[in-house]
């Protein structure tokens, strides 16, 4: 199956929010300006700003929705701290991009794709041009957004998957069906190609990894 050919493994889950209070949290973290605390601890740099990163990196905010959201001058809030370079700017987007991408990618069990993020994050470390680090960034986003595109079947999958095993279905038998009948059955054959045919993108058949 699709999760299998990528190395996919389950993690134990974090808890959601509905996606009605997600997008309520998110919009009460965004001023009128359309900047979040994350535009704003990047434009901004004080001697505090590395404590407050690591408060906004906590896991009771959405920084994963946050870190890409575009403010009313269509820039996210990294490329405040990609413009305006500085030992501790460094730091400030090192600590960032290992917790949206990097972290992710990582529990994701997609070590080449992980691999490529942290080579594009060193490669913006250690460019000094500011055009040329603006270029990087741009490849570095770019690349993860793909990626994060090609991981939605798959992650969609697990959900699928996980959210039979708690309902304790039974078969016709009346016995309790085992992980690999859960897996069978629990409708991402079907579930999957009707969402990303929506979202209008395209399922790989196959995803090769070392």
């Amino acid at each position: 199956t699709t999760s299998q050919s990528i190395g996919f493994v389950t993690s134990k889950p974090r808890p959601l929010l509905s996606s009605c209070d997600q997008k309520e949290v998110e919009k009460s973290l965004v001023d009128e300006c359309g900047m979040t605390p994350f535009h704003v601890c990047f434009s901004t740099i004080g001697p505090a700003s590395s404590k407050l990163l690591k408060v906004l990196l906590d896991n009771k905010y959405p920084y994963n929705a946050l870190l890409g959201w575009k403010d009313a001058n269509d820039k996210l809030a990294m490329d405040y701290l990609v413009t305006n370079w500085t030992q501790e700017n460094k730091l400030l987007l090192q600590m960032a991009l290992q917790s949206w991408m990097v972290s992710r990618l990582e529990r994701w069990c997609t070590k080449p794709w992980m691999e490529a993020i942290e080579s594009k994050i060193q490669a913006i470390i250690a460019e000094d041009d500011k055009e040329r680090r603006s270029t990087l960034w741009m490849e570095a986003h770019s690349a993860f957004a793909q990626y994060e595109t090609m991981a939605a079947p798959f992650i969609l999958e697990m959900a699928l998957w996980n959210l039979k095993l708690k309902s304790g279905w039974s078969n016709g038998d009346g016995q309790a069906l085992d992980r690999g009948e859960c897996r069978y059955v629990c409708g991402s054959g079907f579930v999957i190609p009707k969402v990303l045919q929506f979202l209008g993108i395209a399922r790989p058949d196959t995803i090769e990894f070392d």
